[in-house]
């Protein structure tokens, strides 16, 4: 039996429900050290899928106030072999446009804020590969199938938010090879490393980031348009979703 982590968006656990098929859906509080995080337990087949949504419940936790400690201690308690998380993203090169569903490489994490479990002693994870290889393989195959001919593997930029960032962070962001931003999935990543659970990153791009929209520069991001576009990009993560879960 496969018993799969998933973190995303508000919307995800409903949506992804209505396209796998479920014979048990519980909803659980689990209690951590660092708090208490909703989950969603459903029996799909022979395997189990635990679903959290990262920003809990309505969505109202800004991303720089996620409880990350929380959420992937919840995860670990719940006993997953492997964690998928699911991101909406600005996209930055033009041959990965809004629409794209690729997974992430690498990530990038300039903002200085430090994500740990071990604030009281001096323990150090290597990050050198912070994506499961064999995860990402899976999801290269069932995406390309999906996108021919696109480039799927990316680079994450981590931006501190809640802010989008400016046209001229974008450029900056680029020469450093960022290649999609958004602002919080490394932070899950080094927790998942910390404590020894395979992680994978799905990347949506859902919108051009600042001063890349064509023939619009100045066009300003909302939040509401993204997270349609997002939504709107379900279906190749629920096939993703259905590989992985059933290795």
């Amino acid at each position: 039996m496969m018993r799969l982590g998933l973190i995303g968006g508000t919307a995800m656990t409903s949506l992804a429900t209505d396209e796998i098929e479920v014979s048990r859906s519980d909803d659980i509080v689990a209690q951590t050290n660092f708090g208490e995080v909703p989950l969603t337990c459903v029996k799909s087949g022979s395997n189990e899928l635990i679903f959290l949504e990262r920003h809990h419940g309505e969505g109202t936790t800004p991303p720089h106030n996620i409880n990350h400690r929380a959420n992937i201690e919840a995860m670990a308690g719940a006993g997953v072999d492997a964690i998928l998380a699911v991101c909406s993203v600005g996209t930055i090169p033009d041959n990965f446009p809004p629409g794209s569903v690729g997974y992430a490489t690498q990530y990038i994490d300039f903002t200085g804020v430090t994500m740990s479990f071990h604030d009281a002693d001096a323990q150090f994870t290597s990050m050198t590969k912070p994506f499961d290889e064999n995860m990402n393989k899976k999801l290269e195959t069932v995406l390309s199938e999906l996108q021919p001919g696109l480039q799927l593997a990316r680079t994450y930029w981590l931006a501190q938010g809640p802010q989008f960032e400016t046209a001229a962070e974008i450029d900056a962001i680029e020469s450093l090879g960022g290649e999609v931003v958004g602002m919080t999935m490394p932070r899950e990543c080094k927790l998942a490393a910390e404590i020894g659970i395979p992680y994978a990153a799905i990347l949506v791009a859902s919108n051009w980031a600042a001063g890349r929209e064509p023939g619009d520069s100045g066009k300003d991001l909302d939040h509401q348009e993204v997270s349609s576009t997002a939504e709107s990009r379900l279906g190749p993560v629920v096939e993703c979703i259905k590989s992985l879960s059933n290795n």
